[in-house]
């Protein structure tokens, strides 16, 4: 028999030299709501961030399949704009996409879903329209100037953006909604301290 209830665990790319404050939002609260998060990197060998955080990956990225995830996030670094070592992990998002589950991708990373050609008829947002104009896609005219967008099964987001990130993989996930996403938002984007009576009650 199948089973039908949601898949909750949460695939979290990590390489060397990936961007600390990208992602924590989202996984942390995450966590909080029920979801597991596992790492998952080019191999299980450790790898080091930009903050100098030492994390042995969970798995390793030829083990990961989408029936297995209820989210792949991409977090940004410095290897997404220098070569192709990190083109396996776009190339799984476009497995996971056309599987049906979420990926949400941030900074640097969604150069390599651009590269990929993952954006170019889906609405995305990135650092800068230019940035991801480098990269030859031909997804320009989806460009959207926006903290966060998602389209669909893909979330995007710019470097400057964690909160808005959160925000829009807590709601896809339903972590949380409506006024309490809101509330969330609100608390860690403005600094709304009505936001924290209102995530908390």
């Amino acid at each position: 028999m199948t089973s039908t209830a949601p898949r909750k665990t949460v695939h979290l790319a990590v390489y060397d030299a990936l961007a600390d404050w990208e992602t924590g939002h989202a996984t942390a609260w995450l966590a909080r709501s029920g979801f597991e998060i596992r790492t998952v990197g080019p191999s299980t060998a450790p790898v080091t961030s930009i903050g100098g955080l030492r994390i042995t990956p969970d798995l390793a990225l030829e083990e990961l399949t989408p029936e297995d995830s209820a989210l792949l996030i991409l977090p940004g670094g410095d290897l997404w704009d220098e070569g192709d070592d990190l083109a396996p992990f776009a190339a799984k998002a476009r497995e996971f996409l056309d599987a049906k589950v979420p990926v949400a991708a941030i900074c640097g990373a969604t150069a390599g879903l651009a590269r990929e050609g993952l954006l170019d008829d889906r609405r995305h947002t990135s650092a800068v329209s230019f940035y991801l104009s480098a990269t030859g896609y031909q997804g320009g005219e989806h460009y959207v100037d926006a903290d966060a967008v998602t389209d669909g099964d893909l979330i995007t987001a710019g470097p400057t953006e964690p909160v808005a990130f959160g925000r829009e993989v807590l709601g896809r996930l339903g972590a949380f909604e409506g006024a309490k996403l809101d509330a969330w938002y609100r608390l860690f984007h403005d600094s709304d301290p009505a936001a924290y009576e209102e995530l908390n009650a």
